[in-house]
């Protein structure tokens, strides 16, 4: 089983207002959660990053994080206080050049001795690229195609070094991008920064089987899971590659209780404050499109129908159809006679294993011995402690029953996946 540890940000996850959340910007926290992460032997630390504030009705949303410092400058000082800890970055493809990144990758894999990720992520609106020298953005046909060559580009300026430190000159022409000259940084301690991809769609899984180490994804059952584990890992074999060669990690959250019954009241309760009134017409406006602040959160849902594309929430991604979405809030709520702030609680994402320590061990391991997925990366709701629990409680059962490993075998995060040093293509 492979462990990750995710610095929550730009989500619903986090619980500001209880009394032990701390700063979401200050180093102390980055430190607390990755040196938490590298006591219970986990394979990485993983950092989420937004370009632009998200708006909502004119305002900065109320559960983004403002004063966030960059991601690669945050994993660089990480390298200083953690020896083994893989440091994942979230950079955009969309938005920055090859030769640039490449050299920031390669460089934080240099200071940390061979650690660093790239979680690869694009964007398509235009509300982001306004913060950019372009001032525009990629249609969303066009995002994987970008990305796609700015993968390929980065390690062809990783391979341009030899194995046995020669630079040498590299020339890279194609759709996207044409580039030459000389290479600055050295070839890495595990020959390439491993390469991350978050994506659900079929065109994200295909871009992952053709290009990622790791997928980042999100399934809320056994049954999904392994029906999504099967369909990534039966795409590997048309790029050459093997099942081992691409891990997949489902985003998860966890709540530990002394017995199952105490964790499934704990569960409840951190609903309930991840849901505030206030969230919940949050969440309804984004659905509506509409203002609902006139509106009880506790009383029934808004009669009237969903607003398309009426620029109400700007920077951020609607799944589904809101037509549809608003459709099904409205038969849940009718059958089981909830509130807006109950059906919000009902239908949005939960904890996705609850339980005992012993109950939470034996479920993830089920999960990866199922096949439905080779590991999974960790969203606390608390920053920074909030893995503190799953570290003490948890991972040693794990370690126990063999799932897990108790000490790190390697120094790179290559290593720590199993995942072998790429062959150099120079």
């Amino acid at each position: 089983m492979h462990l990750a540890a995710h610095f929550p940000g730009v989500n619903a996850t986090t619980v500001w207002a209880d009394p032990r959340s701390r700063s979401q910007i200050e180093f102390s926290s980055f430190e607390h959660l990755a040196r938490t992460a590298e006591r219970g032997k986990f394979d990485f630390f993983f950092l989420a990053e937004g370009l632009r504030l998200r708006e909502h009705n004119g305002r900065v949303h109320d559960l983004d994080v403002v004063g966030r410092p960059e991601s690669l400058t945050v994993l660089n000082a990480l390298a200083a206080v953690t020896e083994r800890l893989g440091l994942a970055a979230t950079v955009n493809a969309t938005f920055n050049e090859p030769y640039e990144l490449a050299r920031r990758l390669a460089t934080l894999d240099h200071l940390s001795g061979g650690r660093a990720a790239w979680n690869v992520v694009t964007s398509s609106d235009a509300f982001t690229g306004e913060n950019f020298r372009r001032g525009g953005y990629l249609d969303r046909a066009d995002r994987y195609t970008r990305a796609a060559e700015f993968v390929a580009t980065a390690r062809e300026l990783w391979d341009s070094w030899t194995p046995d430190g020669r630079s040498r000159p590299f020339a890279h022409e194609g759709e996207q991008f044409t580039i030459s000259g000389e290479f600055t940084v050295p070839r890495s301690p595990q020959g390439h920064p491993v390469v991350i991809q978050a994506g659900d769609s079929s065109e994200g899984r295909e871009f992952a089987a053709s290009t990622a180490d790791i997928i980042f994804t999100r399934h809320g059952t056994l049954e999904a899971g392994r029906a999504f584990y099967a369909d990534v890992k039966a795409r590997l074999a048309a790029y050459g590659r093997q099942p081992d060669d691409l891990k997949i990690m489902p985003g998860v959250t966890v709540v530990i209780g002394d017995t199952d019954a105490e964790a499934q009241e704990r569960a409840y309760e951190i609903r309930r404050q991840q849901v505030s009134p206030q969230n919940a017409i949050l969440a309804a406006e984004q659905l509506w499109g509409r203002d609902l602040s006139a509106y009880d959160p506790d009383g029934p849902l808004p009669e009237v129908d969903p607003v398309l594309d009426s620029g109400l929430v700007k920077g951020r991604v609607l799944h589904g159809d809101p037509v549809g979405v608003v459709a099904r809030w409205r038969a849940i709520s009718e059958a089981k006679g909830l509130s807006l702030r109950q059906t919000v609680i009902e239908t949005t994402t939960r904890q996705s294993f609850i339980g005992s320590p012993r109950t939470v061990a034996a479920e993830l391991t089920a999960f990866v011995d199922e096949r439905a997925a080779d590991g999974f990366i960790l969203v606390p709701h608390l920053t920074p402690g909030g893995l503190d629990d799953f570290v003490d409680r948890v991972v040693p059962l794990l370690q126990e029953s063999g799932a897990f490993r108790s000490a790190y075998t390697g120094s790179t995060l290559r290593s720590h996946l199993g995942l072998a040093e790429p062959v150099w293509k120079g």
